[in-house]
């Protein structure tokens, strides 16, 4: 298949778990709930959240030290699977098709904080939904080095998604991660949007 999901389970437990946490870094969740909703047994969460106990990043279920989390998550998150098509006027497109999306990178940081200019509309599709996305490209675009590029993961990526302007985006802190991830003024605007989402100090 042209694009589907990376081939593994097991590094998900811990994107999950970090995803949940940084949307919820004040102790809003309990240890339990925190598992519950990132799909993981209670156990395997207990365990992850001592050993980020142990090196200061949280204490029980609040997020000390987000930066140092995010930082983690992006060391040893999974990339996702893509494939770059081209569209035209892709946001359009995209909002009118149908299928569940979640907008993420330059377009999402657009619509949270402005900083970015959009060259890229970069999305997450649902795995069942590949193959219509696909078609939607096959009539009104085509694949390859475009201005558009879908995005196959774990369907938690579309945790708290959020939709604002009439625009469906990831939560911030999968946005914050997709940021650090790209080059350039990505990395300043995952900076200053961490900062101001997460009401940390410039120092």
């Amino acid at each position: 298949m042209l694009l589907e999901k990376p081939a593994r389970e097991r590094g998900f437990k811990k994107e999950r778990l970090n995803r949940v946490l940084l949307n919820h870094v004040g102790g809003e969740r309990s240890r339990y709930e925190i598992a519950t909703e990132a799909d993981v047994s209670s156990s395997w969460a207990y365990e992850y959240l001592e050993q980020l106990a142990e090196e200061g990043i949280v204490q029980d279920a609040v997020v000390l030290d987000p930066p140092a989390l995010y930082e983690r998550w992006r060391e040893t998150r999974i990339e996702p699977n893509a494939v770059q098509v081209s569209l035209q006027q892709p946001l359009d497109r995209i909002r009118n098709a149908g299928p569940d999306y979640a907008v993420t990178t330059d377009e999402a940081e657009q619509v949270h904080q402005g900083f970015l200019f959009p060259s890229t509309t970069a999305l997450y599709v649902r795995e069942a939904d590949i193959e219509e996305w696909l078609d939607l490209v096959a009539e009104e675009g085509f694949v390859g080095g475009g201005n558009t590029e879908l995005r196959a993961t774990d369907e938690h990526v579309f945790y708290n998604a959020q939709t604002v302007d009439d625009v469906t985006t990831v939560s911030v802190p999968q946005l914050i991660v997709d940021l650090l991830d790209e080059d350039g003024p990505a990395t300043e605007a995952s900076t200053r949007l961490m900062s101001r989402y997460h009401g940390l100090s410039d120092e």
